[in-house]
């Protein structure tokens, strides 16, 4: 336990709960949540039962809904807010931040606006301050289950990365270092429409056949964009890569695989996405990822045609006529 160190972490979701409950296990660790109850609960109960029930958080851990209380005492800034309001979060922390504290972001999207990652949001906002992502196959409430679990903490600097993965790493949860940032950010926002693709097949009853061709597909368009846009070959075969694609689009614990499943049975976006109260980032994303594509030159059929989807332009049942006829070509190639 590192006494010294107070980890802020904004964002009382599932996943912003859980991480915080870990880093409890290893540093003075607070939880920013807006809603006062939640707080309260987190305090008083030691739960978050709107986001993790029946989870037993750390004992350790604290929540306040003060944010500038939790901000001005911290030596690391955790980001655990969705990716369209990840700027406005920057923007209001921006004052109370001292210089210099490291800003680790936990969203897997991209900003719709700007085509831009979350870490690309860090540098515009927040200039200084060293940026890093944490990403991998991690599904919040088996790991709070006590359930064995890796991830990846991608930073530049090679000193920084090596304190901040001490502060992650906690029991069965294990914390490997990357230096890529850009492929390790990238893998975990392009897996997301993968996995809606992967639930569109299971909701049609498209068998496991189908859905493994889908998740090898999908991580050679996960690898040739990612690659295109910066990231390393080898990141798209690590944890942040295949492990959080795998991850995605076969558990029913995934909130994008589930989105795509519920497409599949014929049902609408809009209808879907009204009874979730946490986010699908997969579905936000996708116009932003096939702009990238495009912009790039990369061919991505199994993602454009998630697209039409997500934005009304097609069904599930389109989708997957589109895909049959796709051209194919040799598997070892781009394509």
């Amino acid at each position: 336990m590192n006494d010294a160190l107070n980890v802020a972490v904004l964002g009382a979701g599932s996943w912003g709960t859980t991480v915080a409950s870990l880093v409890s296990a290893n540093a003075n660790t607070t939880l920013w949540a807006r809603s006062a109850e939640v707080v309260a609960e987190i305090n008083s109960q030691g739960q978050n039962s709107k986001y993790l029930p029946n989870a037993r958080l750390h004992r350790r851990l604290r929540a306040s809904d003060d944010l500038e209380y939790v901000v001005r005492a911290c030596d690391v800034l955790v980001m655990a807010i969705p990716a369209q309001s990840f700027r406005r979060m920057l923007v209001e922390v921006r004052s109370f931040l001292r210089p210099w504290v490291p800003v680790i972001s936990l969203s897997k999207g991209l900003e719709q606006d700007t085509q831009l990652r979350m870490t690309e949001i860090i540098q515009q906002e927040l200039p200084g301050h060293p940026v890093g992502v944490l990403s991998g196959p991690n599904l919040a409430t088996e790991i709070m289950q006590g359930f064995a679990a890796a991830s990846v903490i991608a930073m530049d600097d090679p000193r920084i990365v090596g304190r901040v993965q001490k502060l992650f790493h906690s029991g069965l949860f294990r914390v490997y270092t990357n230096n890529d940032v850009v492929g390790c950010e990238l893998g975990g926002v392009l897996k997301n429409i993968i996995a809606i693709a992967a639930g569109m097949g299971d909701g049609q009853g498209a068998g496991e056949n189908t859905r493994s061709a889908l998740i090898t597909r999908g991580l050679a368009e996960v690898s040739r964009l990612g690659v295109a846009l910066g990231g390393q070959a080898e990141t798209f075969y690590g944890l942040a890569g295949m492990g959080d694609l795998i991850a995605t689009c076969t558990s029913v614990k995934s909130r994008n695989r589930t989105v795509g499943f519920e497409l599949g049975k014929g049902r609408s976006i809009d209808e879907i996405i009204a009874e979730m109260f946490m986010v699908a980032e997969g579905v936000k994303s996708a116009p932003s990822v096939i702009g990238l594509a495009r912009d790039n030159g990369v061919p991505m059929p199994i993602s454009e045609e998630v697209y039409k989807v997500v934005t009304g332009k097609a069904t599930a049942k389109d989708a997957f006529r589109g895909l049959l006829r796709a051209n194919v070509g040799q598997e070892c190639q781009p394509g």
